[in-house]
């Protein structure tokens, strides 16, 4: 147990003092009654003196029996050996159990847990620290603190290898052909398609009205068919004429999306598409194309030359006062808090959420934390657990010697009056 505290010493004090003042009025009780009897039989005609001694052995009576039962609850009464004293330290185990239970069936219940967290909203408190940008930003400070250990620790443990490893293998083991033919699906529902053969066209375009590309042909087409050059000594300018009617085709192609031309494209393409993704050889070429590239080693390197540099930039960057990340993550927490001080709805589902959650856990725990309680209160030193609660409750305890005393005054001397009146 922990030693007290300053204000706990400073109440020890005074209850030593009110046990002392206790003590003393019982005393006087006692010198009370000695002095009115001695006094009643030398004077028998002084009526208030069987009065005043009525009150003081009934006073007397009182303050021992109430000093009795308020020792009895810490100790034996002059260490003689009564029954059923010392009351908390012979029962501390059996206090122990039922304070535990008490905890675990009065303040754990689900029924009393539940009214309490209602009582909190704790996405209101939530959404309205968030909003304010210098506490999202210390907030964001704090955590970006654990990044470093948290790669350390990826890094030490082989996480990157592991989930390397874990995504290949699951690769490996997912049909892709499927997931293909959709995106091929896609691409021509969207008319991509037709964008690529644009780009094409003008690529084809761009080759053909090329110096260098003409030259290229020329001297190609001259070397495969020489008779026909030498008969045609214009080459240049048939050569000229064949690109510029090829260049023409494009430019129409191009510019007229009902192009003849464009409509085959369309056609072969959808055509291509439909064949492919009915016939499995198209599945297997994907597949050998997917385990091929997974086989490839240039792929781990690729995700560890990633991880790496993803690491040393965070690293770098946390380092930083204007730190991006720190920054990108304070307009996150930002962003959530305004969010959620604008839907109501949402922050209703959160406080029940939260409310499900705890409850639960409290649920699950009780019976630990009534256990924790309970093996903490069996662990306590008897002897400061008895100065503890003396200091705490010991003060209210002795008035009730000086409450006894009254009371049994009192009643003394209405027993006496009782007495006189009925046996005169």
């Amino acid at each position: 147990m922990r030693p007290l505290e300053v204000q706990e010493m400073v109440r020890l004090t005074a209850l030593r003092r009110i046990k002392m003042t206790a003590t003393l009025v019982l005393l006087a009780c006692f010198i009370a009654l000695v002095i009115t009897k001695l006094l009643e039989a030398e004077f028998p005609a002084i009526w208030w003196l069987p009065v005043i001694a009525a009150f003081a052995e009934a006073a007397t009576i009182g303050g021992i029996a109430d000093w009795y039962a308020v020792v009895a609850i810490f100790k034996r009464p002059l260490n003689l050996p009564f029954p059923h004293t010392a009351i908390i330290p012979n029962n501390q185990h059996r206090i122990a159990d039922n304070l535990g239970g008490f905890i675990e069936n009065n303040f754990l219940a689900r029924e009393p847990v539940e009214e309490k967290l209602r009582e909190i909203d704790f996405a209101g408190e939530m959404s309205h620290w968030l909003a304010s940008p210098e506490r999202s930003r210390s907030l964001a400070g704090f955590i970006v603190r654990f990044i470093p250990q948290l790669l350390a620790t990826i890094d030490e443990r082989g996480l990157v290898h592991f989930a390397t490893d874990r995504v290949t293998a699951q690769l490996a083991r997912t049909d892709i052909a499927p997931l293909v033919g959709d995106v091929m699906t896609s691409f021509t529902k969207e008319g991509r398609h037709q964008k690529l053969l644009d780009e094409i066209i003008s690529a084809l375009h761009r080759f053909l009205n090329n110096e260098d590309t003409r030259d290229v042909i020329r001297e190609k087409v001259q070397k495969e068919l020489p008779i026909f050059f030498n008969i045609i000594r214009g080459d240049r300018l048939v050569l000229n004429r064949l690109i510029q009617a090829a260049t023409e085709l494009l430019d129409e192609i191009k510019e007229d999306k009902e192009h003849p031309l464009r409509a085959e494209f369309e056609t072969f393409i959808k055509d291509y598409v439909r064949r492919t993704k009915r016939t499995k050889t198209f599945a297997k070429r994907v597949e050998m194309l997917k385990q091929s590239l997974l086989a490839r080693k240039e792929l781990s390197q690729a995700a560890e030359s990633i991880w790496e540099n993803l690491r040393l930039y965070v690293l770098k960057d946390i380092e930083e006062d204007d730190s991006v990340l720190v920054a990108r993550l304070a307009d996150l927490f930002v962003d959530v808090g305004v969010k959620l001080e604008g839907e109501p709805g949402l922050r209703r589902d959160i406080n029940e959420g939260m409310v499900t959650v705890l409850s639960n856990l409290v649920e699950e725990q009780r019976g630990n934390i009534s256990a924790y309680v309970s093996e903490q209160v069996k662990g306590w030193d008897i002897h400061q657990l008895l100065t503890l609660i003396e200091v705490n409750v010991g003060r209210d305890l002795q008035y009730i010697r000086f409450n006894g005393m009254i009371i049994g005054g009192f009643v003394g001397v209405v027993l006496y009056a009782v007495e006189s009146l009925l046996l005169p």
